[in-house]
C-alpha cells in the first residue's frame, strides 16, 4: 500500500495476500454471496486466532497485536484485492475505533478484547431517509431509563448489523442538536424490542442491515452527551481504511485489464496494442498513483495524529470514491462483452466500486467536508 514499506510491513502483507489468495477465490466469494452471513465462520475464527488480525490495532494488553494503524490499512488492502467477505469493517474498524476513541479505559478493558477475539460488533449511525454519516444526521433519541437509557427509532445501512453480537448505537439526548448531546450507547443483539433486518443491496459481497429499536435497553458508553468529536475521529480513521481498502481493488483491476490487454488478440494483434485500449489503462494508472498518493498521506495522518485527518481523510475518499468506480467501469470496457457479463468476476468489482461511494459518505458529502475544513483553516 505505502511507497516505503518496512521489511516487516512487507512480510506482513505477503503473508496476508497468500492467505487471502487461498481463502477467498472467486468461486468462495460467490458461494458466500449467497448465504445470509456472507461470510465464513471457519475463516473469520482463523483470522483471529491464527493471525491475529481482529486485534491488529488493539494494544497488547487489551488481547490484540498492538500494531500501528499501516497495518490495518495493509490488511484492508489485501482484503479490497480479493473482495474478501467478511464483518472486518464494521467490527474491527467501526466498532473497535469507536470503542477505541469514546469509550472509557474500563469500557475498553471489556469490549477491546472481545473484539480481538472475533466477537462480532458493529457501529450504527446513518438512518433512513437521510443517509448522512454526520452529526446532522442523527435525530434518534436516548431516553433516560433507570441506571441507562431506551432506544427508539431506526438505523440504516449498518454493516453486518443483522449478525452482531453488539451494536453500537449513536443517539443524542433529547432536545439536543447538531453536534451537542450525541452519545455512543451499547445494545446487546439479542436486546428486547431489538429487530434486524439484511437489506437486499447492490453489491452482495458486503452485508448491509436496517435495525429497529422499540424502547431497547441500552449501556451508555464514555460521555453520552459529549461523544461527538471522538465518534468523529472514528469515522475518519474508517473512511482512511476503508480507502486502503478501495485501493486493494483498483490494484487488481489494474493488473486483470492488463493482462486480458496483453494476452487477448482481436485481429490478429493483441488489443493491448491499440491505442483507446493503451489510455485506457494509462488512466486506470493514473488513477491508481493518485489514489496511493492521498491514502499514503491520509494513513500517516492517522499514524501521526495529524489534527489535518479530517482533510486529509476526506480528500482521499473524494478521490478514491472516483477512481476506483473509473478503474471498474474501464476494466469492464478493456474486457468488452464478457466483462459485461454478471458471472466475470469485472462485475463483482465494478458492484464493490459502486457501493464503497455510499459507505461513510459519498463524493459530495466529502467534498462539503473539505470545503468546511478550508474554511475553518482560513478563517
Amino acid at each position: 500500500m505505502s511507497f516505503a514499506l518496512s521489511s516487516e510491513q512487507e512480510e506482513f502483507r505477503d503473508t496476508l495476500r497468500r492467505f487471502f489468495a487461498e481463502s477467498s477465490p472467486s468461486t468462495e466469494v460467490r458461494r458466500l454471496m449467497d448465504t445470509d452471513r456472507g461470510f465464513d465462520d471457519g475463516v473469520w475464527k482463523q483470522m483471529a486466532e491464527e493471525i491475529g488480525l481482529q486485534g491488529v490495532v488493539i494494544p497488547e494488553a487489551s488481547g490484540g497485536q498492538g500494531l500501528s494503524f499501516a497495518e490495518l490499512a495493509l490488511a484492508l488492502g489485501e482484503m479490497g484485492r480479493v473482495l474478501h467477505p467478511s464483518p472486518f469493517l464494521g467490527s474491527v474498524v467501526l466498532a473497535g475505533r469507536a470503542v477505541a476513541h469514546a469509550a472509557s479505559e474500563a469500557e475498553r478493558s471489556e469490549l477491546l478484547p472481545a473484539i480481538a477475539a472475533g466477537e462480532l460488533a458493529t457501529l450504527a449511525i446513518a438512518e433512513p431517509d437521510v443517509g448522512r454519516w454526520d452529526a446532522r444526521g442523527i435525530s434518534l433519541e436516548a431516553t433516560p431509563a433507570g441506571d441507562g437509557v431506551r432506544l427508539s427509532g431506526s438505523k440504516s445501512f449498518v454493516l453486518d448489523g443483522h449478525t452482531a453480537a453488539r451494536l453500537l448505537v449513536v443517539a443524542r439526548t433529547p432536545g439536543s442538536r447538531g453536534e451537542e448531546g450525541i452519545g455512543l450507547y451499547l445494545v446487546e443483539g439479542n436486546a428486547t424490542g431489538l429487530s434486524r433486518s439484511r437489506l437486499d443491496t447492490l453489491d452482495a459481497t458486503r452485508r448491509l442491515a436496517r435495525v429497529e429499536l422499540d424502547a431497547v435497553e441500552a449501556r451508555p458508553l464514555g460521555d453520552p452527551g459529549n461523544a461527538w468529536p471522538a465518534l468523529e475521529h472514528a469515522l475518519c480513521e474508517a473512511s482512511v481504511a476503508l480507502c486502503a481498502e478501495m485501493l486493494g481493488g483498483m490494484e487488481h483491476v489494474l493488473e486483470t485489464s492488463v493482462e486480458y490487454a496483453r494476452t487477448r488478440h482481436q485481429f490478429g494483434r493483441a488489443i493491448g496494442s491499440f491505442q483507446a485500449v493503451k489510455h485506457m489503462c494509462a488512466d486506470l494508472l493514473i488513477g491508481l498513483e493518485g489514489a496511493r498518493a492521498a491514502v499514503d498521506v491520509a494513513v500517516d495522518a492517522v499514524v501521526e495524529n495529524d489534527p489535518e485527518l479530517p482533510l486529509l481523510a476526506s480528500i482521499a475518499r473524494a478521490h478514491c470514491n472516483e477512481a476506483y468506480y473509473r478503474a471498474a467501469r474501464d476494466n469492464i470496457q478493456i474486457h468488452g462483452g464478457l466483462g459485461a457479463t454478471y458471472e466475470f468476476d469485472a462485475h463483482l468489482y465494478l458492484r464493490r466500486a459502486k457501493s464503497s461511494q455510499q459507505i461513510l459518505g459519498d463524493t459530495s458529502f466529502h467534498r462539503e467536508l473539505i470545503a468546511t475544513e478550508l474554511d475553518r483553516a482560513t478563517a
